[in-house]
């Protein structure tokens, strides 16, 4: 997709969604000898959130694990839309349109592998991490040049908010 269609579909989002292992997250899991389950977030992707709730846009954050380092940093950002546990993305998405009003063309996806994919091709702005799988990349609109984890959130919503102020 070139880039004046990308920044057409930019335009018009209103809510950001994203997956969280492996876009908000490198990928990794860390566990100590308790088994206790640790996840690194990039504090640069909650400057995109910040960033986003400035211009009137909404994010979330929807995945398969139900964990409570996500549940954490979802409250820290004060993230609106927190879907834990989610095997079923696409119902997801529906029951969020369904409650919100949202169109599909208002809304963004990030995600990067295989169980994004039907989502991806739902939304109105389909983006994934440099690291990506290439079944993830095959579907999205936008590939972020930064990895999972390490600020690919932040560099799509800088370049929703970029298009939507007609830069």
């Amino acid at each position: 997709m070139n880039l004046a269609d990308l920044t057409a579909r930019a335009r018009r989002i209103r809510l950001v969604l994203t997956d969280c292992d492996g876009v908000l997250t490198d990928g990794g899991v860390y566990y100590s000898e308790r088994g206790e389950e640790m996840k690194r977030f990039s504090i640069r992707d909650g400057m995109g959130v910040e960033r986003l709730r400035a211009q009137g846009i909404i994010s979330g954050i929807m995945t398969g694990e139900v964990s409570p380092s996500v549940r954490t940093r979802a409250a820290k950002l004060k993230i609106e839309e927190l879907h834990l546990g989610i095997k079923d993305k696409p119902a997801c998405l529906r029951e969020i349109m369904a409650r919100t009003g949202f169109a599909a063309e208002e809304i963004a996806f990030i995600g990067d592998d295989t169980n994004d994919v039907e989502i991806l091709g739902m939304v109105g702005f389909a983006a994934c991490p440099g690291d990506a799988t290439s079944f993830a990349r095959a579907v999205a609109d936008f590939h972020c040049q930064t990895p999972g984890g390490y600020g690919c959130f932040r560099e799509l919503a800088e370049f929703i908010i970029a298009a939507q102020a007609g830069e």
